[in-house]
């Protein structure tokens, strides 16, 4: 598995584990860096500071964009898995947009449910759509 890919993976990780302890997102990131076990690499710091910073505007072009489902109500890998795609697509330059995507809808492919993939792929797909018309 490549290094960004395990990094997404670690920052879904956290972000799930935020949600599940019902605690705000990231604040779980210190520990598990502290712990290291598995390592937290640079990326995966960037991710869940980026989604943290970000969620409140990532959590709306979210809202406004899905067809039939709050953020509430999607499963929390996907919605998770949602937000860092999103933060990628929106604020990393590095990354193409299209393997954001790719690598959001492969861990939604392992890791949620049937349906997730392709919801994943027309949601961030349509940020893309979007993002020329979107300020910062």
């Amino acid at each position: 598995m490549a290094a960004r890919t395990k990094a997404r993976k670690r920052a879904l990780d956290i972000l799930f584990e935020c949600e599940l302890q019902s605690i705000p997102l990231g604040q779980t990131l210190a520990a598990r860096r502290l712990a290291g076990d598995p390592p937290v690499n640079d990326y995966t710091v960037t991710l869940v500071e980026g989604v943290v910073a970000e969620q409140t505007r990532i959590d709306d072009l979210l809202t406004e964009n899905s067809v039939g489902w709050t953020l509430g109500r999607m499963p929390g890998v996907d919605r998770n898995l949602l937000r860092i795609g999103a933060y990628e697509i929106l604020y990393v330059d590095d990354v193409p947009d299209p393997v954001a995507v790719s690598e959001a809808v492969n861990l939604a492919r392992d890791l949620s449910t049937e349906e997730s993939p392709a919801f994943i792929n027309g949601l961030l797909s349509k940020l893309i759509q979007l993002k020329p018309t979107l300020t910062s």
